[in-house]
C-alpha cells in the first residue's frame, strides 16, 4: 500500500508526455478487468508492442488447440494494448494488467480465473506469481531470455527470484545460455527448456509489400534510409549521419520513426532546427523531392516505411537502451544497420552479424559511411536482405515447439 503514491505519481509522469496513460486508470488497479466470458480463460501477458507481435503465432496456435476457451491478453503500456486491438479486434479480450499490488493483483485474478497464464519474456513480478500459485493457475514463462547483465540483477534478490522461478509449471528459453542463467538462479532444470525464439516466428503480410511500393513510387526514384525506434540522443547522430550521406546522394530522403508518441514533435522541431526540409505522417501533405526529412508520428506502421526503405537503421542501440527488434526490417529483405548497445536482442543481433545479415556502427561518421557504401553497391545490400531473410526461415518452430511442450505438461 505504501508503494500507490509512488505509482500514482509515475502514472502522472508518464500522462504528462503521453495523455493516453491518463486513461483507463480502473484497469490499472483491477477496478475494471476484460469483460466477462462463458467460456474459460486462457491467459497471456504481453508488455507491449514487441511481445504482442512476437506472441501472434503462438496466440494463433492457441485459438486452433483450444476452441473452447477464450484468449485474454493483457499489456502494460498504450501502444500494446492499441496493438492488440488492431490484430485481433474482438476474436480475444483485453485489459491493461494491473499493478503488481496484492489487493489489485488478487482481484484480478479473481475476476478473470484464468485455466493457464502465459508471461512473455522476463517478466517476473512477484505478487502476480504468488498469487497465481496460491490460486493454482499454472504459469508459462515465454520465450525467456535472461542476459548475463540481468542475471546479476536479480541475484541481488536471489530468494525472491529462486521462489519466482519455481512457481512456474514450465519456461520456455530463447535459448541454452538463457536456460542456463535461468537454472542458476533456482529455476527446476526439469522445467526449462530451451525452444528459440518466438520473434523469428515472422511473416510479412502481402499488402504490406504492395502499399510500400506504392508509397516508394509516390516518392519518386531516390535513395531512401530509415532510422527506426530511434530514442533520446539517437536523432542528432543520425541527421548528423545525413548530412555527410546527402554530401554524395543529395536527392536522399531519411525517414525517422521516433520510439515513444511523446518525442515526435521534439524530433520535428529538432530536425527543423537543423535546417532541413520535414514532412510529418500526419500532415497527410505530399512527400515531394524537395523533402529531406519525413517524421513518421503515427502508430502502427513501421513496417510500411521498412518496407518502402532501402536500408534500415533500428534505434535504441546507439545509445545504450538495449536495441529493438531487427527482425521486422529483415524479414522484408532489407540491410540492417544496429548500434553497439544491443544487450536486449544479444543472440539476435549476434546471429545478424555472424550471418552478414547485419552491420554495427558506432557513430554518426561510421553510419554515413556505411550508408554511402551501401547505396554505391546494391548487390551488397540485396545480398545483406536475402542473408537475414535466410536466417529467419532457418530459425523457425519455436511456437510450435512451445504449445507441444504447453500439452505435454499442462492439463489445460
Amino acid at each position: 500500500m505504501l508503494l500507490i503514491p509512488l505509482i500514482l505519481l509515475r502514472l502522472i509522469c508518464r500522462g504528462s508526455r503521453a495523455s493516453v496513460y491518463f486513461k483507463r486508470w480502473d484497469e490499472r488497479f483491477a477496478i475494471k478487468t476484460a469483460p466477462s466470458s462463458e467460456k474459460p480463460l486462457i491467459w497471456l501477458h504481453a508488455v507491449s508492442v514487441g511481445e504482442v507481435e512476437a506472441a501472434r503465432p503462438l496466440v494463433a496456435s492457441l485459438q486452433e488447440t483450444y476452441p473452447q476457451h477464450r484468449i485474454l491478453i493483457t499489456t502494460m503500456t498504450p501502444t500494446g494494448s492499441a496493438r492488440v486491438t488492431k490484430l485481433y479486434g474482438e476474436t480475444v479480450l483485453h485489459c491493461y494488467l494491473p499493478y503488481d499490488l496484492p489487493f489489485a493483483v488478487k482481484r484480478f485474478l479473481k475476476t478473470v480465473q484464468p485455466t493457464l497464464g502465459i508471461i512473455m519474456e522476463t517478466e517476473l513480478w512477484p505478487n502476480l506469481i504468488h498469487y497465481s500459485a496460491e490460486f493454482k493457475i499454472p504459469l508459462v514463462l515465454a520465450n525467456a531470455r535472461l542476459s548475463a547483465r540481468s542475471a546479476k540483477g536479480y541475484q541481488r534478490v536471489a530468494k525472491l527470484t529462486r521462489n519466482m522461478l519455481k512457481s512456474f509449471s514450465l519456461i520456455a528459453a530463447q535459448s541454452h545460455d538463457d536456460r542456463q542463467r535461468l537454472i542458476e538462479l533456482g529455476a527446476d532444470k526439469n522445467s526449462v527448456h530451451a525452444v528459440g525464439n518466438l520473434k523469428f516466428e515472422i511473416s510479412m503480410p502481402a499488402s504490406v509489400n504492395e502499399q510500400a511500393e506504392a508509397m516508394r513510387s509516390a516518392w519518386g526514384d531516390r535513395p531512401v534510409f530509415i532510422a527506426a525506434s530511434t530514442h533520446e540522443g539517437e536523432d542528432e547522430i543520425i541527421l548528423n549521419a545525413s548530412r555527410q550521406i546527402r554530401a554524395k546522394f543529395p536527392d536522399l530522403l531519411l525517414v525517422i520513426v521516433p520510439r515513444h508518441p511523446e518525442r515526435f514533435d521534439r524530433v520535428a522541431a529538432l530536425s527543423q532546427r537543423a535546417g532541413f526540409k520535414i514532412l510529418r505522417r500526419s500532415e497527410n501533405g505530399m512527400c515531394s523531392k524537395a523533402i529531406q526529412v519525413f517524421i513518421v508520428d503515427t502508430m502502427g506502421e513501421l513496417p510500411l516505411f521498412y518496407g518502402a526503405s532501402d536500408i534500415a537503421f533500428v534505434g535504441g542501440s546507439l545509445v545504450p537502451r538495449g536495441g529493438h527488434n531487427l527482425l521486422e526490417p529483415a524479414a522484408l529483405g532489407r540491410a540492417v544497420l544496429i548500434g553497439p548497445h544491443y544487450f536486449n536482442f544479444n543472440e539476435i543481433s549476434n546471429q545478424f552479424l555472424q550471418a552478414n545479415a547485419a552491420i554495427e556502427i558506432t557513430s554518426s561518421e561510421t553510419l554515413a559511411e556505411c550508408v554511402n557504401d551501401l547505396f554505391s553497391h546494391p548487390q551488397k545490400r540485396a545480398a545483406m536482405g536475402e542473408a537475414g531473410q535466410m536466417l529467419i526461415e532457418q530459425s523457425k518452430g519455436a511456437s510450435n515447439r512451445l504449445l507441444n511442450l504447453i500439452k505435454r505438461h499442462i492439463n489445460v
